[in-house]
C-alpha cells in the first residue's frame, strides 16, 4: 500500500521506518507541507498523511481524489485545518491521532505554574547576573480555584493531575464526563469566568469556539486572572489578549499556540521578516510566555502521531473505518 506523507520531520522518520515496516506500507517522505502545487506527488497512493501547517481544503481533497487517493489521516488530534464536509462529499476518508494526553497535560501545568511564580522575569534577570527578588513574589498552586475549559481526554488528564495540588478545580463542557464530575465541579461558562484565578483552554477550535476567549468574557473573569493555551490558538482574540494584558486584567498568559502561527512555528525564521506583529507584540510582555506549540512534543507522542498516520490509512483502506475516523 503506497502512503505519501508530507511535513515529515527528522525526528519521525524512525518511527516511520518501523510502523512502515509493521504495517507493510510504502511509504514515502516529504517535508514539504502539503499544497496544490505538489499534490502530484500523491499520484498512485492510496492515502496521504501530514500534520498541521497546511491547509486540506476543497480543492486540494478534490485534487487528491483524481490521483487515486482514497484516505487521508492527520498526524494530531486537531482537525481544523481539513475540510471535513468536502473530504465526506467527495468520499475521502479522514482520521487523525489519538496519542496518550499525558504530554500536553505536563506542559499546561508547567505553564501554570510558571506563570504562578514569574518564571519569565527570573530567567531573565539571571543572564544579566541580576538576582534580586523584588517583582518575583509568586503564589502556590494550591491556593488557585482553577477553570478547566473541554474535559475530553486532556482537559481530564489535566484534571487528574491537579488534584495532587490540592487546588479548587471547576470544569465547563458542553458533554459532562461522570468521571470528571467525582474530581471537579461542573459549571456554568459565567461562573468558572467569575471565579477562576487560572483558566486553561483544551477545546476543540470549532466555529462555535473560535474566539471564545474574547473582550467579552476576559470582562467577566477575576482581575488578574492567568489564562494559558495549549489547545489552538484560535480560541483566543489576539486584539482582546492585548487589551487584557495591558490593562492588566489578564494577570499572565501562557501561550504555546497563538492566531496566525502558521509559517512561524516549528520553523528557523531569525533571519525573516515576520509580517504578524500583534503575535510579536504579545510575545514582548514580561508576564506572557509564548513556547513554540510544542506541549505535545515528547517522544512517546510523536511515535504514536506516526503510528496513528499510517495505522489509520491502512484501516481505512482496508476495513473502511478506524478508531479515530472524522
Amino acid at each position: 500500500m503506497k502512503i505519501a506523507a508530507f511535513e515529515v520531520r527528522p525526528d519521525e522518520k524512525t518511527s516511520f521506518a518501523r510502523w512502515a515496516k509493521v504495517y507493510n506500507a510504502d511509504v514515502t517522505e516529504y517535508s514539504e507541507v502539503p499544497s496544490l502545487e505538489n499534490a502530484s506527488l500523491a499520484a498512485g497512493c492510496v492515502g496521504v498523511t501530514f500534520l498541521g501547517q497546511g491547509k486540506i481544503n476543497r480543492e486540494l481533497l478534490a485534487e487528491y481524489k483524481k490521483l487515486g487517493v482514497k484516505c487521508v489521516s492527520t498526524r494530531t488530534i486537531g482537525s481544523d485545518h481539513i475540510d471535513l464536509e468536502a473530504a465526506k462529499e467527495l468520499g475521502i476518508l479522514v482520521c487523525n491521532a489519538n496519542y496518550a494526553p499525558d504530554s500536553v497535560a505536563d506542559f499546561t501545568i508547567m505553564m501554570m505554574l510558571m506563570c504562578l511564580r514569574q518564571y519569565k522575569q527570573a530567567f531573565w534577570r539571571g543572564y544579566v547576573n541580576d538576582f534580586s527578588l523584588t517583582g518575583l513574589e509568586g503564589r502556590n498552586l494550591s491556593a488557585m480555584t482553577v477553570g478547566v475549559m473541554g474535559t475530553g481526554r486532556i482537559g481530564q488528564r489535566v484534571i487528574r493531575d491537579l488534584t495532587g495540588f490540592g487546588c479548587r478545580i471547576l470544569a465547563y463542557d458542553v458533554y459532562q464526563n461522570a468521571e470528571v464530575a467525582k474530581l471537579a465541579e461542573y459549571v456554568d461558562l459565567d461562573t468558572l469566568y467569575k471565579e477562576s484565578d487560572i483558566i486553561t483552554l483544551h477545546m476543540p477550535l470549532l466555529p462555535s469556539t473560535h474566539h471564545m476567549i474574547n473582550q467579552e468574557s476576559i470582562a467577566k473573569m477575576k482581575k488578574g486572572v492567568i489564562l494559558v493555551n495549549c489547545a489552538r490558538g484560535g480560541l483566543t482574540d489576539t486584539e482582546a489578549l492585548i487589551d487584557g494584558i495591558e490593562s492588566m486584567q489578564i494577570g499572565a498568559l501562557g501561550m504555546d499556540t497563538a492566531e496566525g502561527e502558521e509559517g512561524i512555528i516549528h520553523c528557523d525564521r531569525r533571519s525573516d521578516i515576520i509580517a504578524n506583529r500583534n503575535w510579536f507584540y504579545l510575545h514582548q510582555f514580561r508576564n506572557v510566555i509564548m513556547t513554540q506549540h510544542m506541549a505535545f512534543y515528547t517522544e512517546q507522542a510523536v511515535d504514536s502521531m506516526v503510528q496513528c498516520g499510517i495505522e489509520g490509512i491502512v484501516k481505512m483502506a482496508e476495513e473502511g473505518t478506524y478508531s479515530t475516523m472524522l
